[in-house]
């Protein structure tokens, strides 16, 4: 069994955030290639609906079956994203696909391993950042992630993983 779980974006005025966009399209091509199922992550932002509402209805559109997708709409980073999917997991789920852009992977990639995802791989979204925005964003991760793989790690502890 392998799931696929689309980290939340923004969500903007008039919808999805191109990233939300990106990272949703990207997990219904992994639904048509081999995911049982789809869990799209993400609380309320700035904009209503929460990201993973917003998402919902966006594979929706894109052609995903209603009964493959799973929603989890409470959290607010990565590692909510992640944590809040564990337990929309079908039973026997080996194989967990992290759909996000390329610059994030790395650290959704720690933070997947540190609370116990089963066989995390990414799915990297299509239509990446330019070269100096992709840069900025990758420094940035690059700086998020000794303080991500803490928080990471102090949650699998208490939660037992």
């Amino acid at each position: 069994m392998k799931a696929a779980i689309v980290l939340g974006a923004a969500v903007w005025p008039d919808g999805p955030s191109p990233t939300l966009r990106r990272r949703t399209e990207a997990g219904v091509a992994a639904l048509r290639h081999g995911a049982d199922v789809l869990i799209l992550t993400g609380g309320l932002g700035r904009h209503p609906p929460a990201e993973a509402e917003a998402a919902r209805t966006l594979a929706l559109a894109l052609g995903a079956p209603e009964g493959r997708l799973r929603t989890e709409t409470a959290s607010t980073d990565t590692l909510g994203n992640l944590a809040g999917a564990i337990p929309l997991l079908p039973e026997g789920t080996a194989r967990t696909l992290i759909v996000t852009n390329r610059w994030h992977v790395p650290r959704a990639l720690a933070i997947a391993r540190l609370i116990g995802l089963p066989g995390p791989a990414a799915w990297p979204v299509a239509g990446d950042l330019p070269p100096p925005a992709l840069a900025r964003a990758a420094a940035r991760e690059l700086a998020a992630l000794p303080h991500s793989a803490w928080r990471a790690f102090r949650w699998a502890r208490r939660s037992g993983r």
